[in-house]
This record gives C-alpha cells, structure tokens and sequence, in this order.
C-alpha cells in the first residue's frame, strides 16, 4: 500500500506550517505546508529517502516510522492508520468479520435504552440495527433498501438527514475520516470501493474530504440536531467498540438530564410511540 503511505504523508506534510513545527519561515512557498526537505530534516531522514517514500518507490521501516510520527504531529487515529497503510500493523493474522447480524446483546441495550436514540454500525458504518427513537430522530430505517441503510450515505444523499445537521459540514468530514479509518482495515472490501466510488462522483465534499486523508475513530463528540417535530438537539455522541471482534459498534446520543435536550428526546420517544399505536 505504498501509494496509500505516500498520500497520506503528502497530505499532513501539506496541513502544517513552519511555525507549528519549530522551523523558521524562509520565504514564500509554492505549495502549502512543510516541504519534503523540512520533514526529512525533523525525521532525521535523507531528503532522498523521503521522497522516494512518498513517491512510492521504497518501504519505510518500523524505526523511521516513529519519526515521521513525531515529524508530523499525528494523532493517535492518524499514527494508527499511517502503521496500517505501511504494512507495519499487527502481524497476527485478522479475523474475517462475520456476516453483518446484530449480536443479541446489542439488540436487548438498543430495545431498553428506551428515550435514548442508538443504532449499531457494522461494516462500512452500515447501520444494521436501530431502536425507536433513533428512527423517531433519524428516518424510518424499515422503510429504506438494505444497501441504502448507510450513516455515511445518509449524512451525504438524504436531503432530510443532511437537512437536520446544524453543522453539516463538520458532521459530515468526521463521518469520512472515520470511513476512511475503517477502510484501512479492509481495503479489499468490493462494497466499500462501491460506496466510496458513488459518493465521490456524485458529491464533490465528499469526493474532496476523502482525498485529503484524514483519520478520525470519531469515538464521541457533540451533535446539534434540528428536528422537524422537537426541534433544536444539542447532543453528546458515544461510539462503543463490541468487545467479540466482530467489528460492530454501537452509536449513542444522550442528552443532559433537566436540558431542553432531555425533554425533547422524551417529546420524540413519546410522539414515535404514539404513531405505530
């Protein structure tokens, strides 16, 4: 996956500048961020050796690795995924990720956590389980095709669900870093190549953020929401990892007890009761 690695590197080389780095600005520059020569100098590379990685033609070693970690100022998800692409990740070997049925634990915290929405995510974000209220919140899962019950492609392609995203674009860019870090895990993945390939001709957003190379495990955050019956939501967002391997995580959105938040998903939990009565 050298092509992979010389992306990525390019791509962060090109989101710092000098001075985030402790070098001097010396003069103006004809391509944004740092050049090749200022990373191999913090790497303590040849500037020879670098280019050749981001240009493909050479594997970079565990060792250099750790200092274009440092060089770069990558995070945690980022230093994970530069790993991954390089070939340098676990050893042991993965285990296939089992056809996408919501483990039944899953589905009993989805059922009792009642006012609160949840959905699970496997493969791909697809969202292949949901409670009430998260159908309440979202769109009616039931009613669309099984291919199209997709966070990521929700966010994108349903004018309702991109409409309710008060912040839209920042939802949207961490929902495609966090694609983009599933990605690394399975890259001969025929239906994430669709699902990339899709968006990016029919979304130009799309098409750009996931060119940049962003990683993010987007493991919790705040949402703010604009709902058609409750109206504005200002909610906190947890991903939970299931502890089997099976890769399918569980999204929970909870609101603070006493906000007009909690009142409003308690409105929506109620108002979603009241219509399959």
């Amino acid at each position: 996956m050298t092509d992979e690695l010389g992306a990525f590197l390019k791509a962060r080389r090109a989101a710092l500048s000098p001075d985030e780095v402790g070098l001097p600005d010396l003069g103006r520059r004809k391509v944004k961020g740092l050049r090749r020569e200022e990373v191999a100098q913090l790497a303590a590379i040849s500037v020879d050796y670098y280019t050749r990685l981001e240009q493909g033609r050479v594997q970079a070693s565990a060792t250099v690795l750790a200092t274009l970690v440092r060089a770069l100022r990558l995070t945690d998800d980022e230093q994970t995924y530069l790993y991954a692409v390089a070939g340098k990740t676990d050893a042991r070997p993965r285990r296939r990720r089992p056809v996408q049925k919501v483990r039944p634990a899953i589905r009993r915290l989805l059922d009792q956590l009642g006012e609160t929405p949840a959905v699970a995510l496997g493969q791909r974000m697809d969202i292949v389980a949901w409670n009430r209220t998260a159908a309440a919140l979202f769109t009616d899962f039931a009613q669309l095709p099984v291919a199209h019950r997709n966070y990521i492609r929700l966010i994108f392609a349903d004018p309702a669900v991109r409409a309710m995203h008060v912040d839209w674009q920042h939802d949207a860019r961490d929902a495609v870093a966090a694609l983009r870090m599933e990605a690394v895990a399975t890259p001969d993945d025929p239906a994430l190549a669709q699902l990339v390939g899709e968006l990016s001709v029919t979304d130009a957003d799309f098409r750009v953020w996931w060119a940049e190379q962003r990683v993010n495990s987007a493991a919790y955050g705040t949402k703010h929401y604009r709902h058609a019956v409750v109206g504005d939501l200002t909610l906190d967002c947890d991903v939970w990892a299931s502890p089997d391997g099976s890769g399918q995580r569980l999204m929970v959105l909870t609101a603070e007890p006493g906000s007009p938040s909690y009142d409003g998903l308690r409105i929506l939990a109620s108002w979603q009761a009241s219509q399959v009565q």
